[in-house]
């Protein structure tokens, strides 16, 4: 079995220079524990979403920054009205791309004014996973600005480089002293807040690969651990529950709930994780090779887990823009670098062809002439593809779901012409398909089993901190 820490945060090749900081300890704070989980969990009566705890100016969500509109049940996710709440995510070399994407994405769905900014000397950002991520701007300009809540996502060697960034240093020290919320997860409690001295008098949790590191005393193995101002959680597997903390605290429960329904998040027994039709062994003499194409519109949360956690098990994984520009714009305003344009990646054969969702986002799929001939030739040559989310749909159009059982976005699922009992991921034969959103975990470890097996989909899995059958 691979080990957990290697698959923790595959590391890029190169780590440029960057300046250490001098230590630093803040003021004390006291302590208060807050369980989310059952929140997030228990049975949800509809609730009014004018039921906020602040009547601040109101901004307009998606962001500014999102390609279109869409009108469709999983892009309108958040409240007409909702006080403006302003978020700092910092970004850097190594960066959890999973835990950057999920703070940011979840917090734009609620309402937040959510700025990413880079630590390093540039905006794009290799994330360590290998995606590319374009920050909105850079931290040194954010120096003196007020933020309701700093949140740093984890990762290595992510959270050293936000360590050692003295503007990022004293913008989350002002944050604690004033009493405002921070928070982290992941590697970042150990290796960003704890040299900081921002984890004094406080409880907290991290990635179980960094709980040595920890106060042995305040450190709780728990999902999420909420201690006055402060929030940490685990790892990108408990990315989705972090991100709706900090909703809860920023705008209120009752919009915390509502955007974890809207992501599709379920306690565990409440829906099947997979259901599996037409058996066949998805085995290879060579390592598996995937297709990811992109465009603007994306959803930003499926391309960057599928993509991670198949890196995680050692897969090519090739991400291909489908625009004039391997720059998109994803569905919440998130700018990822693809690996090249959709017409160079046409020029080689793909064990399996993934679509991500997004309304918008599958729409332009669909009008790919690129990417619909690689399909068909996916199709007829007996290779695998699959989608999730809305891009069902195009697999739909194209008339690659014929006679197969598939699952989608409830949305769109009952627009289509197909068949499943509701479980988070379908397979029948070589298609798999997806509810999307907070079930692309479930997706990408599922291609994980049918590629590798359990044991490697097992380690990987421990590596996201997500629960994953042990048999």
């Amino acid at each position: 079995m691979e080990s957990m820490l290697c698959l923790l945060s595959p590391s890029p090749t190169k780590l440029p220079p960057f300046k250490k900081l001098t230590s630093f300890s803040a003021s004390k704070t006291t302590f208060s524990s807050l369980s989310f989980a059952s929140m997030i969990f228990s049975p949800q009566p509809k609730t009014p979403s004018t039921k906020i705890r602040s009547s601040s100016k109101p901004i307009k969500t998606p962001s500014s920054k999102t390609p279109t509109k869409s009108t469709s049940a999983q892009e309108s996710s958040t409240p007409v009205s909702l006080p403006l709440k302003k978020v700092l995510v910092p970004i850097g070399f190594g960066t959890e791309e999973m835990e950057a994407v999920i703070i940011v994405d979840v917090l734009r769905r609620a309402g937040a004014e959510v700025i990413v900014a880079s630590v390093e000397p540039h905006l794009e950002v290799e994330a360590a996973g290998g995606t590319r991520l374009v920050a909105d701007t850079s931290i040194s300009k954010c120096a003196n600005e007020v933020f309701d809540l700093v949140a740093l996502p984890g990762g290595m060697p992510g959270s050293a480089r936000l360590r050692d960034c003295d503007v990022l240093r004293q913008i989350t020290s002002k944050q604690a002293e004033d009493k405002r919320l921070y928070g982290a997860i992941c590697a970042a409690p150990a290796i960003t807040l704890l040299p900081w001295g921002l984890l004094r008098r406080k409880q907290m949790t991290g990635h179980p690969a960094f709980m040595d590191k920890l106060p042995t005393f305040w450190a709780v193995a728990s999902k999420i651990q909420v201690s006055g101002e402060l929030t940490t959680s685990r790892g990108p597997g408990t990315s989705f529950e972090f991100a709706l903390s900090l909703v809860d605290q920023l705008f209120g429960e009752s919009v915390a709930k509502e955007i974890g329904q809207l992501l599709l998040m379920q306690a565990d027994g409440d829906t099947q994780r997979k259901e599996e039709y037409n058996k066949v062994e998805w085995s290879f003499d060579h390592n598996p090779r995937v297709l990811l194409p992109i465009a603007n519109g994306s959803e930003e949360i499926e391309i960057v887990a599928i993509v991670d956690i198949l890196r995680r098990a050692k897969v090519d994984v090739v991400v291909a823009s489908i625009e004039n520009s391997v720059q998109i714009l994803a569905s919440r305003g998130i700018k990822i670098v693809a690996d090249m344009l959709i017409v160079d990646a046409a020029e080689s054969v793909y064990d399996l062809i993934i679509l991500p969702g997004g309304h918008v986002g599958a729409e332009r799929l669909h009008k790919s002439k690129v990417l619909k001939k690689l399909l068909q030739e996916q199709d007829t040559a007996g290779r695998i593809y699959g989608a999730v989310c809305s891009s069902p749909a195009v697999l739909h159009r194209q008339g690659l779901l014929k006679d197969k059982r598939a699952t989608a976005h409830p949305s769109v699922v009952t627009k289509l012409n197909i068949v499943s009992n509701g479980a988070k991921v379908v397979i029948d034969g070589k298609l798999i398909t997806s509810k999307g959103l907070s079930t692309v975990t479930d997706f990408a470890l599922a291609i994980v089993s049918k590629l590798f097996g359990h044991a490697r989909t097992r380690c990987v899995a421990e590596g996201l901190v997500f629960d994953y059958p042990r048999s």
